[in-house]
């Protein structure tokens, strides 16, 4: 046995080993800047230049494009990222330099000049890269050898993640807004920085657990894989033998990264700046959409080809797996909406301001909702330091000096709100309510999905896309009496809640679905390439929802804005619907594995 692995569990915190902890805050203050940030984007891109708080004046297309491709590109280099530290630098040391090259995005973001945003943009998809795949492999790491105890873990750690979002997205929103966007960037940037510091600051308690790259590359996911029969794992033996990676897999591999990145670059490049990387047109399909075509069509075809050469069993549980990516193309298609069109939505369209008992109203639940999360994560905190503090003292010490500040803001926040006769809610605000949903909706979804009436793969598919759907269908009737062409109107903001609260619960049926069921059904071979390939359909989803997004002006200048969140209602029910009926299908080539 590891003596690191066992010395990590000597100091236990609610059950769980004390670094699981260093690592919840550290992913904490990462989801706090990440989502702090992002919430900010299309908003300061499109608030006008002459304005009390001026932002750039982009058209809305425009800056969805771009949030797109950043979106995009944040589920591709971690691919990369997941290859280097487990080569070369060791998951803590990645973990490390991602956080300072995102510490220096937040940053150069702060500045507002041309040059600085998009240099923080790259910074921030490359400090990602780093990050997102190696935290999680520390945990993995970490509980070696104990693995009944990794899905709590998990959930500990998914928490720390809806934290860090929820406190995000509120406070760099409310500096923002109401002080200035380089106060809301430069915040995302400090609690980055010391985030990064408690986790270097706590290396020693680790030993050396992710210390060193691993001698066998292994890919990371949240469930238990590949627990195989002596037969599958026979099977499975033959077929690593009998389907290497060819030069003709390896070329359609390049040539579909290329035709994909090069899309994803020209498509903003076009839009925003008038360049065009592709400067040419096959009948009515540009250069652009022509390269992507091409790209996805050699995508399939590798797909195939390397399908086609295992046997049956094999064949079919990979088939099941590429549906279900299909089904993740259209879910974060319009899932991602939240921090686009819905922001756009919230800011342009929804009466915020409130007044008299409505307003004192939303105050007291908005100081409930910020500081009872707050006080029991500072508890944690506390308890973190009993255990730690004589060996990581300084770790701790700016942990609390984090939450100092984390307090501060927070108190500072309240006491503006209160101060003011009336309420205006700021349109970041309704960011929070995905993570606020998650946190409180997570431990009855998991009942559910322990219970004997826990539905199969498809059914949590269509079930989510279906609830995704009718979150939109919320908003197509809030939005029907908005007239064609109309840049504001004041929709009462119980429809945009009403319809996180139904993404929310989509998300819940969907989001953990996904990577276990890769887990069970691809054979060891294929979990790196198939793992890569579920974090690509996510990326595709990712631009998808920002160039449909991009349609809001256009489509509710032609018919209206009801009809633009009633088209987001149709498809995804629809698709919903196919992955129900597609259920036995489904069943059958999965062989069993639920």
């Amino acid at each position: 046995m590891n003596t690191d692995i066992e010395n990590l569990f000597k100091d236990k915190v609610i059950g769980h080993p004390a670094g699981l902890f260093v690592l919840f805050f550290t992913e904490m203050w990462e989801r706090f800047s990440f989502y702090g940030m992002r919430i900010l984007l299309v908003i300061f891109l499109t608030a006008p230049i002459i304005d009390d708080n001026p932002g750039w004046g982009w058209a809305r297309e425009n800056a969805l494009a771009l949030i797109g491709t950043y979106a995009s590109l944040l589920y591709l280099t971690p691919i990369i990222g997941g290859w280097v530290a487990d080569k070369i630098t060791g998951y803590r040391m990645a973990v490390v330099i991602g956080c300072t090259i995102m510490t220096l995005g937040h940053a150069s973001m702060a500045f507002e000049t041309t040059t600085t945003f998009y240099l923080g943009l790259a910074l921030l998809i490359i400090g990602t890269g780093f990050f997102k795949p190696n935290i999680t492999s520390i945990i993995s790491e970490m509980y070696k050898g104990k693995e009944s105890k990794k899905d709590g873990a998990y959930t500990i750690f998914y928490m720390g993640v809806n934290a860090g979002a929820f406190f995000g997205m509120m406070l760099c929103g409310y500096l923002a807004e109401n002080f200035g966007w380089s106060w809301g960037f430069g915040l995302a940037g400090i609690f980055m920085f010391l985030g990064m510091l408690q986790f270097w600051l706590a290396g020693s308690l680790f030993g050396s657990v992710g210390a060193k790259p691993s001698k066998v590359y292994e890919v990371e996911l949240p469930q238990n894989i590949n627990e195989e029969s002596p037969s599958d794992a026979t099977i499975n033996q033959i077929e690593e033998k009998l389907n290497p990676f060819t030069l003709f897999d390896k070329i359609l591999i390049i040539l579909s990264s290329v035709g994909g990145l090069l899309y994803l670059f020209n498509d903003p490049l076009e839009k925003i700046g008038g360049t065009n990387l592709l400067p040419f047109q096959i009948g009515d399909l540009s250069g652009s959409n022509v390269v992507v075509l091409c790209a996805l069509i050699l995508f399939l075809i590798l797909l195939v080809t390397r399908i086609s050469r295992y046997i049956k069993v094999v064949r079919d549980k990979i088939i099941a797996v590429s549906i279900f990516g299909i089904f993740t193309v259209f879910f974060f298609a319009f899932f991602e909406q939240s921090l686009g069109s819905m922001t756009l939505f919230a800011r342009d369209y929804t009466e915020r301001d409130l007044i008299g008992n409505s307003a004192m109203v939303f105050k007291i639940i908005d100081a409930l909702l910020t500081t009872v999360p707050l006080i029991i994560i500072t508890w944690v905190l506390i308890l973190l330091a009993k255990k730690t503090f004589s060996r990581i003292g300084l770790s701790n010490i700016i942990l609390g000096v984090a939450f100092a500040g984390l307090w501060f803001l927070v108190i500072f926040r309240l006491a503006d709100k209160f101060s003011q006769e009336g309420n205006e809610v700021d349109a970041t605000w309704f960011g929070i309510l995905n993570s606020f949903f998650i946190i409180t909706l997570a431990p009855l979804f998991s009942r559910w999905w322990e219970s004997k009436y826990n539905p199969s793969a498809a059914m949590k598919y269509g079930i989510g896309l279906i609830l995704l759907g009718l979150g939109f269908a919320f908003l197509s009737y809030g939005a029907s009496g908005i007239p064609s062409g109309a840049k504001t109107a004041s929709v009462s903001m119980i429809f945009l809640i009403f319809a996180y609260l139904l993404h929310t619960m989509g998300e819940l049926c969907i989001s953990p679905v996904g990577l276990s069921y890769l887990s069970k059904l691809v054979p060891p071979r294929m979990i790196g390439f198939m793992f890569g390939v579920w974090y690509l359909a996510i990326a595709v989803g990712q631009k998808a929802a920002g160039t449909m997004g991009g349609m809001i002006d256009k489509i509710s200048e032609e018919y209206s804005l009801g009809t633009f969140f009633l088209i987001f209602t149709l498809i995804p029910i629809g698709v919903g619907v196919i992955s129900i009926v597609l259920n036995p299908l489904l069943k059958k080539l999965m062989h069993g594995v639920r």
